[in-house]
Order: structure tokens, then sequence, then C-alpha cells
């Protein structure tokens, strides 16, 4: 299994940014997929998820901080999941990560890619 990040950069406060993470050897239509940031010398948070496409109804959880700013989506005919960021701040700064994670019968799936460094400045 592979989860593997792409997109970030340096940016400007206010700009926008789109993050993609591109998955391998899973069904990825199956987990519920998540980004997740750590800044420098702070907790692992999460930002956003996204529910597995194997309901009706999607749904999707953006943290209290990101709210109106982000919006996670997914592709599963690409098995690729997305996380797009605007009007980003500073306080955005970090290491994003994506995730995969799914619970079949009591056992949990769960992978991580390597992440990917975002950078806001003034």
């Amino acid at each position: 299994v592979q989860l593997v990040e792409s997109g970030g950069g340096l940016v400007h406060r206010g700009d926008s940014l789109r993050l993609s993470c591109a998955t391998s050897g899973l069904a990825m239509r199956y987990y519920h997929m998540g980004w997740f940031r750590q800044a420098p010398g702070k907790e692992r948070e999460g930002v956003s998820c996204i529910s597995d496409a194997d309901h009706e109804t999607i749904t999707t959880i953006d943290a209290d901080s990101v709210k109106g700013r982000f919006t996670i989506s997914r592709d599963d005919a690409k098995n690729t999941v997305y996380l797009h960021m605007s009007s980003l701040k500073l306080e955005d700064t970090g290491v994003y990560y994506c995730n995969a994670h799914m619970t079949n019968y009591g056992d949990e799936h769960d992978y991580w890619g390597q992440g990917t460094q975002v950078t806001v400045s003034s």
C-alpha cells in the first residue's frame, strides 16, 4: 500500500493550493480518507476527512480552523483524494499527511503517506 502526497510548496498568505494524495495497493472506495498536518513543535492534528464511497452519502468533516477555507474531495476512479486550500494563513504552515482508514469486522487498516510541506509566508 502506498499513499503519495503532492502539491505542497511555498505560498503567500491568502493564496490557494491543492494537495493530492495518490493511493495504490488498496481499494480506496472502501476507506475513509483524511488529511492531517503537523506544524513545527506541535502534534499532528486532523484537518479534513471524507467518508468512504461505499455508501450512498459521502460526508466530510473539517476542523474549525479550516472550515470555509479547505475542501476535501475524492476521486475513486483515480484513487486520489484532494485537499483544496484557499485563503491560506501563516498558521496553515506544516507538513500535510494523507491517511486511509478502514475498520473491517474489527480489524483496523490504517495507512499514512510521507507528507508534503506547505509553507505560508507573509
